[in-house]
C-alpha cells in the first residue's frame, strides 16, 4: 500500500473483509485519496488506526469491526467529513469516545460494540439527527441514558433516504457497491444490507448506565429495535411507551426497573420479540393478543408479576378490592374505640386519684346506690311474698 505509484490512485472501494489477514496497517493511506468505502472487518488485524487514515477526505464507510485493533480512535479521522458509517465493533478500542465524532451530521450509523469504551454518553449524541443505528452495547459505559434522544429526527420520522444511499453505496456504470453490517437484534446476529435503510436501532446493553429509561424516547416512533438489557437502570417503563407503534423487539431484562408494567403496551401490535426477565415488576400482564403470546420466559424472574402468559394467576377480584378497601375504615374504628375507652377511663380515675372530695363523694354514691339497690330489693321480696301467702290462702 505503501508503494509510489505513477498518478494518482483512482480506487474508490477498498474490501479485504473475511479473510486471514494479520498485522498493522501501514500508514499511508495518503497515497488512496479516492478511497470512499474501506471495509478490513473479520480479520486478524492488530494495532491502532493509523493517522493517516484521516487524509481520506472523501471516506463514507469505515468498516474494522472483528480485529484486534486497540487504543484511542485518532483524532485525524475528524478530517473525514462525510462519514455516514463507522463500524469498529468486536476490537480492543478503549479510552472515552472522541466528542467531535458527535459532529458528524452525516452519521446514520455508529457501532462500537465490544470495545472497552469508558465514561458517559454525551447530550451531543442527539445532534446526530440522522443516526438510525446506534450500537454502544457491552462496554462500560456509565452515568445516565441522554434525555435528548429524541432529537435524533431519523427516529421519530424525520427524512433520511438520500443519505442513507449516498453512505451505504458506491455506484459505476455496469454496478454498484453496497455496504452490509452484522447487527445483534432480537437475541440473535443478523447481516443487514439491502433493507439496511430501513432498520431503526438503538442497543445500550451490556453496560454499567444507571438513572432512569427517559420519557423522550417514547416519542421515537421509528424505532424498531431497542435493546436496554443488562444496566443498572431504576424506576418504571415510561408509561407512553405504547406509541412507539412500530417497534418489533424491545429488551430490558436484568436492570432494577419496577412498578407494574404499563398498560399502554398492550398497543404495540409489531413486537415479535420481548425480554423483561429477572427485574421487580408486579401486578398483572396488561391483557393483549400480542403479549401472551409470548414465552413465558420472557416475564421469568419477576416473583410478583401475575397473568397470562405466566401461570400464576392473579387471585386479586373486584369484591377482595372493595374489601381491602372498606378495612381502614373498620380498623380507624376499633382504634378510635380503643383509644376513647383509654383516655376516658383514665380522665375519671386520674381525677379520683388525685381530687379526695371527688373520691370521697364517688363512693358515698356508690354506697347509696348500693343501699337504694338493696332497699328496693327488699321492698319488692316482701310484696312478692306476701302476694304468694294470699295466692296460697285463696
Amino acid at each position: 500500500m505503501c508503494q509510489k505509484m505513477n498518478g494518482r490512485s483512482q480506487l474508490e472501494v477498498l474490501d479485504i473483509s473475511i479473510n486471514a489477514l494479520s498485522g498493522e496497517l501501514s500508514d499511508c493511506w495518503m497515497h488512496w485519496p479516492s478511497l470512499t468505502h474501506v471495509r478490513l472487518g473479520s480479520n486478524n488485524l492488530s494495532g491502532k488506526i493509523p493517522n493517516s487514515m484521516g487524509s481520506l477526505v472523501g471516506l463514507k464507510a469505515l468498516s474494522l469491526q472483528n480485529n484486534s485493533f486497540y487504543g484511542d480512535i485518532p483524532s485525524s479521522i475528524e478530517n473525514c467529513k462525510v462519514l455516514g458509517l463507522i463500524n469498529l465493533s468486536d476490537n480492543k478500542f478503549s479510552g472515552i469516545i472522541p466528542r467531535w465524532i458527535f459532529e458528524m451530521t452525516t452519521l446514520i450509523i455508529f457501532n462500537l460494540r465490544s470495545n472497552k469504551f469508558m465514561g458517559k454518553i454525551p447530550p451531543q449524541i442527539c445532534q446526530l439527527s440522522s443516526l438510525i443505528v446506534l450500537d454502544l452495547a457491552d462496554n462500560s459505559l456509565s452515568g445516565s441514558i441522554p434525555k435528548c434522544l429524541n432529537s435524533i429526527s431519523a427516529m421519530t420520522g424525520g427524512p433520511i433516504q438520500y443519505i442513507a444511499d449516498d453512505t451505504l453505496q458506491a455506484r459505476y456504470d455496469y454496478e454498484s457497491y453496497m455496504e452490509s453490517i452484522v447487527l445483534d437484534i432480537k437475541g440473535r446476529k443478523a447481516e443487514y444490507e439491502g433493507i439496511l435503510p430501513l432498520v431503526r436501532m438503538i442497543d445500550l446493553s451490556s453496560n454499567n448506565l444507571s438513572g432512569s429509561i427517559p420519557i423522550e424516547i417514547s416519542s421515537l416512533f421509528e424505532l424498531k429495535f431497542l435493546n436496554l438489557s443488562r444496566n443498572h437502570l431504576m424506576g418504571r417503563i415510561p408509561e407512553k411507551i405504547g406509541v412507539m407503534a412500530s417497534l418489533e423487539s424491545l429488551d430490558l431484562s436484568r436492570n432494577h426497573l419496577s412498578v407494574e408494567i404499563p398498560q399502554s403496551m398492550s398497543n404495540l401490535t409489531f413486537l415479535d420479540y420481548l425480554d423483561l426477565s429477572f427485574k421487580n415488576f408486579s401486578g398483572r400482564i396488561p391483557s393483549s393478543t400480542q403479549l401472551q403470546s409470548f414465552d413465558p420466559l420472557s416475564f421469568f424472574g419477576n416473583p410478583e408479576l401475575c397473568g397470562a402468559p405466566l401461570t400464576k394467576n392473579c387471585t386479586l377480584d373486584p369484591t377482595a378490592v372493595e374489601e381491602n378497601r372498606e378495612f381502614p375504615e373498620i380498623a380507624w374504628f376499633y382504634i378510635g374505640m380503643g383509644s376513647g375507652f383509654i383516655v376516658g377511663f383514665w380522665g375519671v380515675c386520674g381525677a379520683l386519684f388525685f381530687k379526695r372530695a371527688w373520691r370521697h363523694a364517688y363512693f358515698q354514691f356508690l354506697y347509696d346506690m348500693r343501699d337504694w339497690a338493696y332497699v328496693g330489693i327488699a321492698i319488692k321480696l316482701k310484696w312478692f311474698h306476701q302476694k304468694l301467702r294470699r295466692y296460697h290462702a285463696g
